[in-house]
């Protein structure tokens, strides 16, 4: 199974503000077309990223998936197209080991740069970035012992 959730709301007062209508309000990441691959993640409030201006900001989001599955998340591709505006680390991974590990439940951020030369404003609800799910494979002769997370199970 997988599908996306929002953090509890006592995460959601850690990690982003004490405001119940806030939380109540924002939107689980959802795909715009029937063909989409990716699943957009939207803003949870109002920011403006001046240029070189780096910036964490949070989704609000935990996600849950089979144990053989990835979320990559994405530049959405007008970002970087229109505004040259990019996650720090090109390409999110999320694995599914991270689903509500004890240090922050698995909340999701990201943290994006502005390589452009003007500012770039982004409004709540806006899409942010996207998510694609995908299967990998292993090798064969992999070493079978692994660290935990220590998830919250």
């Amino acid at each position: 199974m997988r599908k996306f959730e929002k953090i509890s709301f006592e995460q959601f007062k850690k990690d982003i503000k004490d405001d119940k209508k806030l939380y109540d309000e924002y939107s689980l990441p959802k795909r715009e077309t029937i063909k989409a691959a990716g699943y957009d993640f939207f803003a949870l409030y109002d920011y403006t990223l001046k240029p070189g201006e780096i910036k964490k900001v949070p989704t609000g989001i935990k996600v849950t998936m089979n144990s053989d599955e990835v979320l990559l998340l994405i530049d959405r591709s007008g970002m970087g197209f229109k505004y040259n505006v990019r996650m720090c680390n090109q390409v999110g991974v999320i694995d599914a080991d991270y689903y509500n590990n004890k240090d922050n439940e698995g909340h999701i951020w990201i943290k994006i740069q502005n390589e452009g030369d003007k500012d770039y404003v982004v409004k709540k609800g806006d899409g942010i970035i996207q998510g694609i799910f995908v299967k990998y494979l292993l090798v064969d002769n992999e070493d079978k012992e692994f660290n935990d997370r220590q998830s919250n199970l």
